[in-house]
């Protein structure tokens, strides 16, 4: 009797930390209380609802999903699951638990709205839009049903449709948060640039403390060049939220372009402390490190980039961020790890099979790191797959001609010169190789005179 009372009055005290927006103090006692009695549907629902606004999506579905496996009829639990899976990039699960709410309750678009985000996050875009026609045919008044068409027409590139969706939402619910914004987004995307600035500046006229709406048009600024104006962006979102590293980042890379490498490390320094794992953080520091001509910075920006390789390790990683990659790999090279970078592109070469660049890459990274044989064998590939490959044939050239093979490197220097016959290096390599031959027939003059 007394664990069930103290267990309510637990429940009590989390209802007071949430509606004061104490999220920790709530879900310590929500936690507490269900310790106590783990098999109360609604107190898993209230925990779901505390971590969902402390944006915590994962734990949040899944103690949305421990109360709908406690009230199996209970159409909302199971799409608040599905809601939050979703959110935290778990579409197939989020699907399971949307088939169920929408078994339990047909009649409710939301489901169908989540759907829709879920089917798109999947890639599913032909179901995605099988999804919308039901949706607008059970309610064609529900803007949130053409919100999320419109992400699926934007991961598309169908922008025209994606900003005939979305000015449809804001006809139907002027007022729904954030739609000038998305609307913006689009209009962005299919290059109208000046119309997405005018909406961005109308969705921060309704809500100025919005950050990521500032942060959205910064990047658009960035876009049209407006450098200032864009700056002012990111450094607003600063007064708002200090560590916030996206606006660091941006002000990292205006800094960059102002030629001011000392305040961009600094920026860039700054996002590392907050978020070692942010996205392009460890290269572009890395890129100015190396840069910088100091062996202790050199130092730190080789661990930088073993640190960033490691991040590719999984194929899926690797084939979602292809051109990240092959800037890791530059800068593997420039840090003085070709091993690293050999690892790296063989694996991508293995993916991308038909990208003379990449094997043109690879062979720079074994010629680097003493590899001659197997260097000529990728910068030969290179050139099958791209006869024009002059950079290639004149690695070609070079390797032979460290191998001692003068014969090879005059080969690939004669191939070179028939695509490129204007090209400076390769007219020096090819005075280089006649020296060369010089200097080799008059060693064999001199052994004959002397024999």
């Amino acid at each position: 009797m007394n664990d069930w009372f103290d267990a309510e009055r637990l429940v009590e005290k989390a209802h007071e930390a949430f509606d004061a927006g104490r999220w920790a103090e709530a879900e310590t006692a929500l936690r507490d209380a269900l310790a106590l009695n783990p098999f109360q549907a609604e107190w898993h629902f209230n925990l779901g609802l505390t971590l969902e606004a402390a944006g915590r999506d994962p734990e949040a579905a899944d103690a949305f999903a421990e109360a709908a496996k406690l009230t199996p009829e209970d159409a909302q639990a199971a799409l608040m699951a599905g809601s939050s899976a979703r959110r935290a990039g778990r579409p197939t699960e989020a699907l399971d638990w949307l088939a169920k709410a929408e078994k339990l309750d047909g009649t409710n678009a939301g489901v169908l709205v989540h759907r829709i985000e879920a089917l798109a996050d999947l890639g599913r875009h032909e179901e995605a839009e099988t999804v919308f026609y039901v949706a607008q045919e059970l309610d064609p008044q529900n803007a949130e049903v053409f919100v999320a068409m419109a992400c699926s027409l934007l991961d598309r590139s169908k922008h025209d449709k994606a900003v005939w969706c979305l000015r449809e939402a804001a006809r139907l619910s002027p007022d729904l948060p954030g739609i000038n914004a998305r609307l913006a987004e689009a209009y962005a995307a299919s290059g109208r640039q000046e119309r997405a600035r005018q909406l961005y500046l109308r969705e921060l006229r309704n809500d100025p403390g919005d950050i990521e709406t500032l942060l959205d048009i910064g990047d658009l600024l960035v876009d049209m060049g407006r450098l200032q104006d864009a700056g002012e962006k990111f450094r607003r979102v600063l007064e708002l939220e200090p560590d916030n590293p996206d606006a660091h980042f941006a002000l990292g890379g205006l800094a960059r372009e102002a030629g001011d490498d000392t305040g961009a490390l600094a920026q860039y320094d700054l996002v590392h402390r907050l978020d070692s794992s942010y996205p392009g953080v460890r290269p572009a520091l890395a890129e100015l490190l190396i840069g910088a001509g100091n062996q202790e910075k050199f130092r730190r920006a080789r661990q930088l980039l073993r640190e960033e390789s490691r991040e590719y390790e999984p194929d899926e990683e690797l084939k979602n961020g292809r051109e990240g990659a092959r800037e890791l790999a530059g800068l593997l090279l420039d840090g003085d790890l070709p091993q690293q970078a050999i690892h790296l592109l063989e694996r991508m070469t293995k993916m991308w099979s038909q990208d003379w660049e990449l094997f043109h890459e690879l062979a720079v990274a074994r010629y680097q790191s003493g590899e001659l044989a197997l260097g000529i064998e990728s910068g030969r590939e290179a050139v099958r797959l791209n006869p024009r490959a002059t950079v290639a044939m004149y690695n070609l050239a070079l390797a032979n001609l460290r191998l001692g093979r003068l014969t090879r490197a005059r080969y690939w220097v004669s191939q070179a010169s028939r695509v490129s016959p204007d090209d400076a290096d390769v007219r020096r390599l090819r005075a280089r190789l006649w020296m060369r031959s010089v200097v080799a027939v008059a060693r064999w003059c001199k052994r004959k005179l002397m024999g």
